[in-house]
């Protein structure tokens, strides 16, 4: 397990970006799988994104896709998600999870309850 440190959110009008970064405590290796959920309050928490550091590649959810880009820094051990052309049905806590995978296919189909490594969330306001 490693841990998690989110930073970014906040509020911001629609149509307006944001961008969350994540940071990780360690190297992060290329069997990481690495994602974003967000969660509305009594709601499950919802994948956003998710990549495989290994071959670098993402999957987004169809509610995001073309406005949220994920992206790693492994030098800087972070995460970012970089968020565009927010609605306010982009408003939710966001959250940072990491586990180990042997593959991408592996990676991709780890639900919410599979990651071992959360990050502490950031709320992010969209505004009509």
């Amino acid at each position: 397990q490693v841990t998690l440190v989110q930073s970014g959110g906040g509020s911001v009008q629609a149509g307006g970006s944001l961008t969350l970064s994540c940071e990780v405590s360690r190297y992060i290796y290329d069997n990481y799988c690495m994602a974003w959920f967000r969660q509305i309050p009594g709601q499950d928490r919802e994948r956003v994104a998710v990549s495989y550091i290994g071959n670098k590649h993402r999957g987004y959810a169809d509610s995001v896709k073309g406005r949220f880009t994920n992206s790693s820094d492994k030098a800087k051990k972070t995460l970012n998600l970089k968020m565009s052309n927010l609605t306010t049905e982009d408003t939710a806590m966001y959250y940072c999870a990491a586990d180990t995978r042997t593959s991408w296919d592996d990676c991709y189909i780890r639900v919410a309850s599979e990651f071992r490594s959360w990050g502490q969330g950031t709320q992010v306001t969209v505004a009509s």
